[in-house]
């Protein structure tokens, strides 16, 4: 279970009781689960700094933390939610920071002559949309995603999903706001398939060993999983009926988000990159997305690993972001996601511009291991 950390998320409405309130400002790609467990890096390095300022000074008052690259809202990191990690664990990544350095190594920036851009902000041609050919392509992505399959999880393994990603962001400081890009990292995540246990490790958001995903919430709650925080076995219990399962996801995201529309088409989009549902219900969710207004494709559009692809997108009209799923051309398997400011300006100042990349994301692995932290042949 557990949200996703990555993705931002568009304010608005009520999400699941056990959340936190977050603070009122423009998430970029990734959601409330990215934004907690930011926002617990960040309490960290404030607290590790206070811990080595020189006796007898004041220390600075520290950066607000970044927001990450997306709407405002929540997720999990399964899926780029806001994390429900227990603040202890925090401070065990403090104290864990020596170690497993090849967990950090794997999955670097690209190096030079990669297609994928890092520094202070990745730009992309912003991809002609056409409101006619989603319907089409999303029975096709359906017809082709039902006939793959991975292996089944039993109890007592996990589901890993590694993936690089990036996000930028506004970074505001007293009186002045620069645009901060991400450097391109990978991101490994763990969790067991009823979601009471997992692992996160990522670069910049976790110390080199991660954070534990388990344990109760800071109220002292053991939180259930639910869509926007979903395990392996609550998928389980989704309908596969396509009318039916819009149908859930309209009703239990009601109020969140920017609207209805957006909110559904960002949660399966959530469901489809960092989950592990089953063909049956992955073939389910794009049918379901075929059928949400103002989905459309684009004719181009690249992941985090410089995969060039075709993408179905929805444009978030309160953001002028539109958010695109990527899809090999020819297999018509699914790459990763990506967010892009295509409409007017947005962040502080006005200083995302309009064909710059809020978040990207590259599924690199997705797959069953016997143990938490267990890096798959693949991810090697």
């Amino acid at each position: 279970m557990n949200p996703d950390l990555s993705r931002p998320r568009p304010a608005g409405g009520e999400e699941h009781p056990l959340l936190l309130p977050f603070a009122e400002r423009e998430l970029p790609a990734g959601r409330h689960q990215f934004h907690k467990e930011r926002l617990m890096a960040q309490i960290h390095e404030d607290l590790r700094a206070a811990d080595v300022a020189t006796p007898g000074t004041t220390p600075a008052a520290p950066a607000p933390a970044p927001a990450p690259a997306r709407g405002t809202g929540v997720r999990n990191p399964f899926l780029r939610r806001p994390v429900l990690v227990p603040v202890a664990a925090f401070a065990l990544a403090g104290v864990l920071a020596v170690g497993f350095i090849s967990y950090v190594d794997r999955g670097a920036a690209d190096g030079p002559g990669s297609t994928v851009a890092t520094g202070p902000a990745l730009t992309t041609r912003i991809g002609t949309a056409d409101p006619k050919g989603a319907p089409q392509l999303l029975d096709r992505i359906s017809l082709a995603s039902a006939s793959v399959s991975g292996p089944a999880v039993r109890a007592d393994q996990f589901v890993y999903v590694g993936s690089k990603t990036a996000n930028t962001y506004v970074k505001t400081e007293g009186d002045k706001s620069t645009l901060v890009s991400e450097q391109l990292h990978m991101r490994h995540q763990w969790n067991s398939p009823d979601g009471s246990k997992g692992w996160l490790i990522e670069p910049g958001n976790t110390g080199p060993e991660g954070v534990t995903l388990a344990g109760p919430d800071e109220k002292g709650n053991t939180p259930t999983p639910y869509l926007n925080a979903p395990s392996y076995n609550y998928l389980a219990t989704l309908p596969t009926d396509p009318d039916v399962l819009l149908r859930r996801i309209y009703q239990e995201t009601a109020g969140m988000g920017t609207g209805p529309d957006q909110e559904a088409f960002t949660t399966i989009g959530d469901l489809l990159r960092s989950s592990y549902p089953s063909p049956e219900l992955t073939a389910a969710l794009y049918k379901a997305a075929a059928k949400i207004p103002g989905v459309v494709t684009v004719d181009e559009a690249a992941d985090a690993a410089g995969r060039s692809g075709i993408a179905v997108a929805r444009l978030d009209e309160h953001s002028g972001r539109r958010e695109e799923w990527i899809f090999d051309r020819q297999t018509l398997a699914f790459l990763g996601e990506r967010s892009v400011q295509v409409q007017g300006e947005s962040g502080e100042e006005g200083l995302i511009k309009p064909g710059t990349v809020v978040y990207t994301t590259a599924v690199m692995t997705r797959t069953v291991v016997d143990r938490i932290k267990e890096l798959p042949p693949t991810a090697r």
